[in-house]
């Protein structure tokens, strides 16, 4: 397991707890003890924590477009895991530059197939794909999404 994926796992892991306790936890002391646990002494650490501080930042944005984009699932009726997982894809599609899309869309269905349900990997590629799809139709593009040749004359 890439150390990413490591750090997105255990970052989702968190989120869960914190979710499944109504936010009752601090969620970066879960995290904290999550990272202790589980990530020893992984290189992402770093990474984890800007996810779950992301999330904690934009949280109202990325519940918002989670319901928007799976209209006929009310957020507190997605499994906690799913959802969870969707904070977090949905976070790397709006917010992280860095990462290119389809690695966020990909990395999402992952940690489904892994944590998830038998369809979650199916519910998170529809949901995250819509996300995509809508970024794409407002003109929202990401340096990392485009091709490396593309990039390469944007820097001559």
């Amino acid at each position: 397991m890439s150390n990413r994926h490591l750090a997105r796992a255990i970052a989702m892991q968190s989120l869960y707890e914190w979710d499944f306790y109504d936010g009752q936890k601090p969620v970066l002391e879960i995290l904290e003890r999550s990272l202790n646990d589980l990530g020893q002494k992984t290189e992402e650490q770093k990474f984890a924590k800007q996810i779950v501080e992301g999330f904690l930042e934009h949280r109202e944005v990325i519940d918002n477009a989670i319901r928007t984009f799976a209209p006929d699932w009310p957020l507190e009726k997605i499994t906690t895991v799913d959802r969870n997982i969707l904070r977090i894809g949905t976070l790397e599609l709006l917010f992280n530059f860095d990462i290119p899309s389809k690695v966020a869309i990909n990395e999402a269905i992952e940690l489904g197939k892994t944590f998830g349900g038998e369809s979650s990997g199916k519910f998170i590629n529809g949901v995250l794909g819509a996300v995509y799809r809508s970024q794409l139709a407002q003109g929202v593009t990401k340096d990392s999404d485009k091709p490396k040749e593309e990039k390469e004359k944007i820097n001559l």
